[in-house]
């Protein structure tokens, strides 16, 4: 149980940072708006996306969100990685930055997976 509270905490705090802090911080940056642009969405949508990213990683990081939101969350940053992955694919082609976005997906699926590892021992334990 312990190590399921810190696999959880460490990939949950990751996503936190690559999903929260740093579109938050970077967003706006000229760099980020021409990668939007890139792939051929209009400059809307990345301030669209980064005010979802920030609410989701929020959701997932605090701990009195309900759970049915943080299952949204996680479902949402789901949507947002494959996304980013076929979107950079169509554009780019299969290159090695093409897969980031699928390895951040794996440490979301770390962070889900024991994140219910964590939820069900205390639904448990309170039925018992």
């Amino acid at each position: 149980m312990k190590s399921a509270k810190i696999i959880f905490w460490v990939s949950t705090t990751l996503i936190f940072l690559f999903e929260g802090v740093m579109p938050a911080l970077t967003s706006q940056t000229e760099m980020a708006k021409e990668g939007i642009r890139h792939l051929g969405y209009p400059d809307y949508f990345g301030v669209m996306l980064t005010v979802f990213k920030v609410l989701g990683a929020l959701a997932l990081i605090i701990p009195q969100v309900p759970a049915r939101v943080k299952e949204w969350a996680y479902a949402g940053f789901t949507f947002d990685f494959l996304s980013a992955f076929f979107s950079n694919w169509a554009v780019d082609g299969l290159k090695g930055a093409t897969f980031f976005p699928l390895i951040v997906l794996a440490v979301l699926i770390v962070s889900y997976i024991n994140y219910h590892k964590i939820n069900d021992s205390k639904v448990k334990s309170l039925s018992l």
